[in-house]
């Protein structure tokens, strides 16, 4: 077979490493004990023969060539698995299609089986490094730190009562329904597993409760799912994975005791709630030393991602030292610093930081998916159909009752409560992932049906991982679940958002009732008396109102000039504080692009008012250059008048839009002329924006009845 290596074929280069790598323990044979400085020690093939019967004994020979596999064998052969893993993900890419409708992890286990059945047929043994501390120290903390640091902030604290009630309440239902149930199942006698204790099968229970959220987060990205059930997904599954943690090992320990008391149950109850609430402060505090610590950067920018990196893997390793909750730790510490560090670095750090913490965390979930592949070939399994059918069976069955009973007893408390089709996608979308596969494998060796556990836990990951993961898409579609276009937002939209915040808060104090956007603005108020001043380096006080416009300007001239795609003025202000959109780059001589764009080293705020100035001007001419002579009276007014109808649902509640209307419409002439305005200013003044749109409209565009 004739490999055409000119062709882009990233599956060939994918097949090459396979057998690369798999060739890399095949030396595993013909490895040898370390060499040391003697010459008597080297290997075997590398000594010359000597034929003088009787040699000169102070007499040494220098081998031509040597090999010394063991010297680079561990960090060789985990550098063999990142390649595979880049190679398999450019291919996915690149054949995009395929990730369509198979889930990326489905693709990557795919892989894993096939290299595991290489090594099977060359009777070598999977890679022993995916230990205990390999997994909780190295691989673990970067896909947490990925989580919690890209958490839409806004929507979560919207939702952080539900979240915690799904990820604490719901992870401990599904851990004692299928511990209790298991073990009814161990009572009969038919299928043989009379020896697994309780404790034993509620520590399997914790290990198949933990919820996969990367596959169905990007199809609910694809189709577009409303933004309350994404983020409850994105929290519940993040958070599950500190529960679920928390839980093994807590179980764990009761797995080793051989009488269990009822002070005993009392105490880890107690426990439980101490490692919970520990990890999150330990991890805001954390958070807040990074802020303050950053102020200090600004003359060495070079160190400002370590700086980041470091704090945050610190406030990890920490945590596990003090036996407090790590996960909580370090998500904790992402959400709490993000807002403050992002103001303090420059924008080349900012693009490092978001950059390698993707990197990192895919990096990792990609190896621990590999492994799967791998083991689920190459391990001796445990086969015992009855338990292992009723373990699916049983974490199907407990999630889908817990996503229906807990969504009847939150439902009363939200403004927007989940209807049948939100609470399916809830229950379809619990598929088991890394956390499981990692937690299973690390049992100790002291519990009995060890070799079971992890044979049940991968028929659960690659059940809901392959069924749930590619049926998932065309369900939702089916079932039409309510959808929601989170990249159209506008500084209008953030506006009339803080509003209606404000005026919730203001109706709540004088009701005497609180909720969250009572304690948000006194959050707010705290943040900008007090914690603006010590944590951020360049704490100019200035109008809200100019700040955001100034910030999501700012915003948009950077996408736009890291899109590289024309003039600024063909994409209009339709920024999203929380979303940001990865566009691919085309090809551009970055030397040509730095001649002619501005410099700034903020990403929030600009050095001085010229600069500002002249992002604007920018802005502005290349807008007036997109107008052609003579549109502005047909084309401009007319997609402005219905821009208006269909952002305020005009024409369906006509009487109630009209102020709407009219503030859209000023607000947009202001906007078009570059010229900062208050759109606050127009809820205060109705008849001055009613003059206005009828002189505009009678002049300019359609007209209508005010």
């Amino acid at each position: 077979m004739v490999l055409n290596f000119n062709e882009r074929s990233p599956f060939t280069y994918l097949m090459c490493v396979i057998c690369i790598a798999s060739l890399g323990y095949g030396a595993n044979v013909m490895a040898f004990e370390p060499t040391s400085t003697s010459p008597s020690k080297l290997p075997p093939w590398s000594q010359v023969e000597d034929t003088d019967p009787d040699p000169d004994p102070g007499e040494t020979t220098q081998a031509v060539f040597t090999l010394n596999y063991p010297r680079i064998q561990i960090p060789f052969e985990i550098t063999l698995w990142v390649l595979l893993a880049s190679f398999a993900k450019i291919g996915f890419h690149v054949y995009h299609k395929i990730t369509v409708w198979v889930p990326e992890s489905c693709l990557l286990i795919s892989i894993g089986l096939i290299v595991g059945g290489i090594m099977h047929s060359l009777h070598e043994k999977p890679p022993a490094v995916l230990t205990s501390n390999a997994f909780f120290l190295y691989m673990l903390p970067p896909i947490v730190l990925d989580s919690g640091y890209f958490m839409p902030t806004r929507p979560f604290f919207e939702n952080f009562g539900t979240v915690l009630w799904f990820a604490v309440v719901g992870t401990l239902w599904n851990s004692i329904g299928i511990g209790i149930s298991l073990f009814a199942i161990c009572q009969i006698e038919v299928f043989g597993v009379q020896d697994i204790t309780l404790q034993e099968n509620f520590l399997f229970a914790s290990i198949i409760s933990a919820v996969e959220p990367v596959a169905v987060l990007t199809v609910f990205e694809d189709i577009s799912v409303h933004e309350q059930l994404y983020i409850v997904v994105f929290g519940e599954c993040l958070f599950n994975d500190a529960v679920t943690v928390v839980l093994y090992n807590l179980f764990n320990h009761v797995a080793a005791l051989e009488v269990v008391e009822a002070g005993d149950v009392f105490l880890d109850i107690g426990h439980f709630f101490v490692v919970g609430l520990g990890g999150t402060i330990f991890g805001a505090l954390f958070g807040f030393v990074t802020a303050f610590t950053t102020r200090f950067t600004g003359k060495v920018r070079e160190i400002e991602p370590l700086i980041i990196f470091l704090y945050s893997y610190l406030a990890y390793l920490i945590a596990e030292l003090l036996a407090i909750s790590s996960i909580m730790a370090i998500v904790i510490c992402a959400l709490t610093m993000k807002y403050y560090v992002e103001e303090n670095v420059s924008q080349r750090s900012c693009t490092t930081i978001r950059h390698v913490i993707k990197m990192v965390g895919s990096v990792s979930e990609t190896l621990i998916f590999f492994f799967l592949g791998v083991v689920t070939i190459t391990t001796e399994h445990e086969w015992n159909w009855g338990y292992i059918l009723f373990a699916l069976l049983f974490a199907l069955l407990w999630r889908g009752l817990g996503i229906l009973v807990l969504t009847q007893i939150i439902n009363p408390f939200r403004t927007i409560p989940f209807n049948f089709k939100d609470q399916f996608g809830l229950a379809y979308g619990g598929l088991r992932g890394a956390v499981s596969f990692a937690l299973a494998f690390t049992l100790p060796d002291s519990i009995g049906r060890k070799d079971l556990f992890i044979t049940g836990t991968i028929v659960v990951i690659i059940f809901t991982v392959f069924i749930q993961g590619i049926t998932i898409r065309p369900l939702l579609k089916l079932m039409n679940v309510r959808k929601t276009n989170r990249n159209q937002e506008t500084i209008n939209d953030e506006i009339h958002k803080r509003l209606m915040e404000h005026t919730v808060a203001g109706i709540e104090d004088l009701c005497g009732q609180w909720s969250h956007y009572y304690w948000k603005d006194k959050f707010m108020k705290f943040n900008n008396r007090i914690l603006r001043k010590i944590l951020i380096r360049d704490n100019h006080p200035e109008s809200s109102i100019v700040a955001l416009y100034k910030k999501l300007e700012l915003q948009n001239a950077m996408e736009v000039l890291d899109q590289m795609s024309g003039d600024i003025s063909a994409a209009p202000s339709l920024i999203s504080l929380q979303y940001v959109s990865s566009i691919s780059r085309p090809v551009l001589l970055f030397s040509e692009v730095f001649e002619t764009t501005v410099s700034y080293t903020n990403k929030h705020t600009l050095p001085d008012d010229i600069t500002a100035r002249e992002i604007l001007m920018r802005r502005h001419t290349s807008l007036r250059r997109s107008l052609r002579a003579g549109s502005f009276h047909g084309t401009v007014c007319n997609t402005i008048y219905m821009r208006a109808l269909i952002y305020t649902g005009y024409r369906k509640t006509k009487k109630n839009a009209k102020s709407y209307i009219i503030i859209y419409i000023i607000y947009t002439l202001l906007n078009m002329e570059m010229r900062v305005f208050d759109p606050f200013l127009a809820l205060f003044l109705p008849e001055c924006c009613k003059n206005v749109a009828e002189v505009f409209l009678s002049a300019h565009g359609p007209k209508f009845e005010l």
